[in-house]
């Protein structure tokens, strides 16, 4: 008893060290067995077995090669996806109705050919890997062998872990039922299965990590399968995130029809509707052209797959054809064929029956964008009919607005002879035209007129506010071409300055200046502008001639001296002034006539006329008479002679007259 107590209290410090030594090798010893494990080459394919001297090959098949290449699977995903992409957001919705019933067939009909381009692939894949292993032309690659080997390290190193965890639970039970003499036996054994344990379980852990590397690697870059499935990743709106055929999940959602301008009634805007129905054409076009390439690219991988389905069918229908024989090896021979050419028959409909689907789906997707085509085209039309419909109106109007103004213009020259009437006919012409051009083109142009309304409110607010002397010159232009207004010709004096009118334009006021005293004006050579809004000047007074008149009233201003006469100087200075205007009454009695016409008021026909009133120098005698303006200086120079004249002929009229007569103006400015 005490030699066991001493034996298994010896053992405890061995079976710490040991345990130590398990922990601290554990992980040299798992990668040194997963090195082993997967270093390890794969045994040929085809083991040869002799039969007398003959060698046969038990992998041996009778089945013709197929000609497939991955490649061209994978070329036709890729054609398939692009395909995919330009039909779902390549072509939007122009605003028809239709629209959304031809978005929602191209949705349903690209991604179930999608669907079937994926599903077809796979089974290729799969018949591609059998073939290569039914020939051993093609050793699998070594991503492949890897992940085989790892598989059955996983599962050979599962069951070791299963089988320890049996042996120490059973160990456990035989520890509590064991006399202490054997106690200690079990307690070493188990303690030796707890490390074989625990380095079963490090191995199972590094294998697990390293079958997951190799197996997320291999799908990216191993194999015609792990191409497939990268490609199935890049369109997860139509297989789903696990890229399984098998689980379909199609998000994509149509895009929401823009509002259609064509009806909207502008020129502008059915320009823009005709410009995105040939732009949705053209798209349309050109989808179609990619839907006949996809279909080629389809028909270019159905070759093969077709040539074997034939030649598989041509073998079974021959072997079906022999006489049976009664050679048990032969039937064994012909059943064995017979499963293989139905396992190659399945496998070559998995792949060839997608294909022949997507080519009907193909077929009428062509026929959906077609029909889409023929709806937009025939819709264009419409659009381009009402164009052209509109900008003829557009052109018929203005050609009858210019032919207006051609009469209008005709008939002013023809029957209005006074030049200051004629322009303003002229100038309204140009008005009345210019804004009906202007309704004609905002009416065949604009379409939406509540922008519009609002955006000529800006417009106009802007423009009064940075144009405001402009508009006002514009608006003083009406007044000054009124009834009553200025006329080219017309004298007129504004702050100072007198001149005659050369030219009145819709801003500007152009005179000829005119220097000299009241009496005496000669032109200066110059000519003074003045904006059309001086009229609206309180500080700036404007004088004309009343229409119709040119005459002005001039006064003969002699002094009379304290005992003179008064009198009979009165009637002779009258007397004289009478003779002079004799010559030039009819003129300006005839200007009077035209005053009476024009005006509502009554005038006193201008005639001369005396005064006798005081002034600084002593009384004064004048005689205020009309005078025609462009002859004011020769009549002045006339009627300074006359009156001279009279004076020193008349002795009595000498000595009443103090001085030397004076002519001046009557009117300032």
């Amino acid at each position: 008893m005490q030699n066991n107590i001493k034996n298994h209290a010896s053992a405890r410090p061995r079976h710490a060290f040991r345990r130590t030594i398990r922990i601290l090798w554990l992980p040299l010893f798992a990668a040194l067995a997963l090195w082993a494990q997967t270093a390890k080459r794969p045994e040929p394919a085809q083991t040869p077995v002799q039969q007398g001297s003959q060698t046969v090959s038990t992998s041996a098949s009778p089945l013709p090669p197929i000609q497939l290449d991955g490649s061209v699977a994978l070329h036709h995903l890729n054609q398939i996806i692009s395909w995919y992409r330009h039909s779902t957001t390549g072509i939007q919705s122009v605003g028809l109705p239709s629209d959304a019933i031809y978005q929602d067939n191209t949705q349903a009909l690209v991604a179930q050919a999608v669907r079937l381009a994926f599903q077809s692939a796979k089974a290729e894949a799969a018949l591609i890997a059998s073939e290569q292993k039914g020939n051993g032309a093609n050793q699998p690659s070594g991503e492949t062998t890897q992940q085989q080997n790892l598989a059955q390290m996983l599962a050979k190193t599962s069951a070791q872990i299963d089988q320890l965890k049996s042996q120490i639970e059973n160990l456990n039970a035989q520890i509590g039922k064991a006399p202490a003499s054997r106690r200690g036996s079990l307690i070493s054994q188990r303690d030796a299965l707890q490390g074989q344990l625990e380095l079963q379980k490090a191995l199972l852990d590094a294998v697990q990590k390293m079958a997951s590397f190799v197996e997320t690697n291999g799908e990216i870059a191993g194999g015609l399968e792990g191409s497939i499935n990268q490609l199935a990743r890049s369109i997860p709106e139509v297989l789903g995130s696990s890229a399984s055929p098998e689980k379909k999940v199609t998000t994509t959602t149509t895009a929401p029809a823009k509002p259609t301008l064509a009806n909207s009634g502008g020129l502008i805007s059915e320009a823009m509707t005709l410009y995105d129905y040939m732009s949705a054409m053209h798209l349309i076009d050109g989808v179609i052209d990619e839907t006949d390439h996809t279909r080629d690219v389809v028909d270019q991988l159905r070759a093969p797959l077709r040539d074997a389905m034939r030649a598989t069918i041509q073998q079974s229908q021959k072997l079906a054809s022999r006489p049976p024989s009664g050679d048990p090896q032969q039937l064994q021979t012909e059943q064995q064929t017979f499963q293989e050419l139905t396992e190659r028959f399945k496998q070559l409909s998995a792949a060839l029956l997608p294909l022949s689907q997507e080519v009907v789906v193909l077929n009428d997707a062509k026929t959906n964008f077609e029909e889409w085509h023929n709806s937009i085209s025939r819709e264009s039309k419409y659009v381009l009919r009402s164009v052209l419909v509109r900008v003829c109106s557009i052109l018929l109007a203005l050609g009858v607005i210019l032919v207006l103004s051609e009469i209008w213009r005709r008939i002013t020259f023809r029957y209005i002879g006074d030049p200051r009437r004629r322009r303003q006919f002229l100038v309204m012409r140009r008005v009345v035209i210019g804004f009906l051009i202007f309704i004609v083109l905002t009416l065949g142009f604009v379409s939406e007129f509540s922008s519009l309304a609002t955006f000529a409110g800006f417009i106009t607010a802007g423009i009064a506010v940075g144009l405001q002397a402009v508009l006002l010159s514009v608006a003083a232009y009406f007044f000054i071409i009124g009834r009553y207004g200025i006329r080219v010709g017309d004298r007129i004096s504004v702050a100072g300055i007198t001149g005659d009118v050369v030219d009145i334009g819709l801003v500007r006021l152009y005179l000829m200046e005119l220097g000299g005293s009241g009496l005496d004006f000669y032109p200066t050579g110059r000519i003074v502008v003045f904006s059309n809004s001086v009229l609206f000047q309180t500080g700036t007074p404007l004088f004309k001639q009343i229409p119709g008149t040119e005459y002005a009233w001039h006064e003969v201003v002699v002094m009379i001296t304290p005992d003179g006469n008064h009198k009979a100087a009165q009637e002779k200075l009258v007397a004289a002034v009478n003779g002079v205007y004799a010559r030039y009454k009819e003129e300006i009695e005839r200007q009077h006539a035209n005053i009476e016409r024009r005006v509502d008021i009554q005038v006193t026909a201008p005639r001369p006329e005396a005064r006798l009133q005081f002034a600084d120098a002593g009384l004064e005698l004048l005689v205020r008479y009309p005078v025609e303006i462009r002859k004011a200086p020769d009549i002045d120079e006339e009627m300074t002679r006359k009156v001279l004249e009279l004076i020193e002929t008349d002795a009595a009229l000498k000595a009443t007259v103090s001085g030397i007569p004076k002519i001046r103006s009557a009117v300032k400015g």
